[in-house]
């Protein structure tokens, strides 16, 4: 992997082994994640009356990814694993600047454990692909680093198709080394609640 970052011409030799630990150490974090955020994010909700209410975390289904071309692999990874962690499947835009670390990625998960089709990898241009997952019925939601314009589009999209969007800015740096890239909220982005009403006794 390190060398796929040094080859696509995304960084040095030194910055990509970093990266490629960075990456490693963001799956395992999402990884103790996936017993757990259920009963952070779920309740038991309080009521006045002969029944329990419970609220569940459930995954919302196929989420749409839009890579960062910074760290296009840790990038990557730290937008992909909150969104599987729950169970959700996702369709992820590689970096369209360094595509090459995400086609390595996938040719790593094809002969993993992950189940064929939880992650689905494109290249292309941005351009001709963000249209498609604004508007695009069967994507229930889209993760994406996205310049101003692009953030419109997919808002714009999102509302006719009714989807969820978490739209960063392109032009800002995001630090993806850093402890705010990784947090339980960012699962809670692509799952829905559903609460749970049920008579005591019955």
């Amino acid at each position: 992997m390190a060398q796929a970052l040094v080859l696509s011409g995304a960084s040095s030799r030194t910055a990509a082994a970093k990266e490629v630990v960075a990456s490693v150490d963001r799956l395992i974090y999402y990884a103790g994640w996936s017993d757990k955020y259920e009963q952070v994010l779920g309740n038991t909700n309080p009521v006045a009356g002969p029944f329990f209410n419970f609220t569940v975390a459930e995954p919302m289904g196929i989420i749409g990814i839009i890579a960062d071309d910074a760290f296009p692999l840790l990038g990557l990874l730290s937008q992909i694993a909150p969104v599987i962690v729950s169970g959700n499947v996702c369709v992820a835009l590689a970096s369209e600047e360094f595509p090459y670390p995400a086609i390595v990625l996938g040719e790593l998960l094809a002969v993993s454990d992950l189940p064929g089709g939880v992650v689905n990898l494109l290249t292309g241009f941005r351009k001709e692909l963000v249209p498609t997952f604004a508007t695009h019925t069967h994507i229930r939601g889209v993760n994406a680093v996205v310049s101003q314009e692009e953030k419109k589009q997919l808002q714009l999209g999102a509302a006719e198709s009714i989807k969820r969007v978490r739209a960063r800015k392109r032009d800002d740096e995001i630090d993806w080394t850093g402890e705010k890239a990784q947090s339980v909220y960012e699962i809670r982005d692509f799952i829905e609640f559903k609460t749970t009403w049920h008579p005591i006794g019955a």
